[in-house]
């Protein structure tokens, strides 16, 4: 094989949220830099995991990951995680990953794992200094009564599985009476749920990523939707804007920046994160909503815009994720 590095692309997943892999993965494979890596797109399905090239089509060897084409063995310097939702969010392939000693693009299997449970991200947050809404943690084997969630926290207030991303779900519930339905919706996607006091503000999105030259942080974008909250439809059918770089007061925008900052060092992250805030109406401080360790890519999402803003061509960008990843590969 030629001297550049190898680089597993990788996409699908196990979960709903496979279908946005799909959509990232394409704008992931148009900019990654073929005059520098030698890419290979493998799609992760509960069937097996594949590449798939004109009419060849070949199964990765879990024991090294590994592949055969034309007869040629194929290993990986690096992988360049583009799955949403279980396994590439969740901290599995991370750990599987570390386990046959190949670097990748994202968070470590523990910081990806902790993350992907938002009741633990927000735990761990608050303990770091970092301003959360008050919320409560349930569990479908042991069900609470609304009148008890009323007792606890104030309406109106977000109902969302506790793992998982896309806001596939979740929703906004103003009085106790419509708490049941969104208890069930929620218990649908997942066995655990996170109930939310919603806060009072302008919500930001902000991407930070780290590179070998350190930490940067994005652009700000902000979330205006036409829907009541920033739902699927919001995210993925064009039903909200997004307004990037933000038009904030410089001292806002400078909080949000170094909570973002913050946030990522308290979290341990690498690669790309992508972290949402709300700037509280009242306190006007910025609160910590949840951390994407695997921001979409496709056309419509926000990193691209915010990379685009920050005057970044998006090859680039990929670019100094992988070397960031080929740097801690073990010699």
């Amino acid at each position: 094989m030629g001297l550049k590095p190898v680089i597993a692309l990788v996409t699908g997943g196990y979960s709903s949220e496979a279908e946005i892999s799909y959509k990232s993965a394409i704008t992931i494979d148009k900019h990654l830099d073929r005059d520098k890596y030698e890419v290979y797109k493998i799609d992760m399905t509960p069937s097996g995991w594949f590449y798939e090239h004109h009419s060849e089509k070949a199964s990765v060897n879990k024991d090294d990951f590994s592949l055969t084409v034309s007869g040629n063995k194929i290993v990986f310097d690096a992988v360049f995680i583009g799955i949403h939702g279980t396994p590439g969010e969740d901290g599995k392939l991370q750990g599987y990953l570390d386990l046959m000693n190949i670097p990748y693009t994202s968070c470590d299997a523990a910081t990806s794992a902790l993350t992907f449970n938002k009741r633990y991200t927000v735990a761990v947050a608050a303990f770091s200094g970092i301003n959360t809404a008050r919320s409560m943690h349930l569990f479908s084997h042991s069900p609470v009564e609304a009148k008890e969630i009323a007792a606890k926290l104030s309406f109106p207030v977000f109902v969302k599985p506790n793992n998982g991303g896309s806001s596939i779900g979740m929703s906004k519930v103003n009085k106790v009476e419509d708490l049941p339905a969104a208890l069930d919706k929620a218990f649908k996607e997942d066995t655990q749920i996170l109930v939310e006091e919603f806060i009072s503000g302008r919500e930001f999105t902000v991407g930070v990523f780290k590179s070998t030259s350190g930490i940067t942080v994005l652009p700000i974008t902000e979330v205006v939707t036409a829907n009541e909250f920033f739902d699927f439809e919001a995210k993925y059918k064009g039903l909200s804007k997004e307004i990037t770089p933000a038009d904030l007061e410089p001292e806002q925008a400078q909080s949000i920046q170094l909570t973002a900052k913050k946030v990522f060092e308290a979290f341990n992250c690498r690669g790309m994160v992508r972290i949402d805030f709300i700037l509280n109406d009242s306190s006007k401080e910025p609160y910590m909503l949840e951390i994407n360790t695997v921001p979409g890519q496709s056309e419509a999402s926000v990193i691209p815009q915010q990379v685009k803003a920050m005057g970044w061509k998006l090859s680039d960008f990929y670019t100094s994720l992988i070397e960031d990843a080929l740097s801690r590969k073990a010699h």
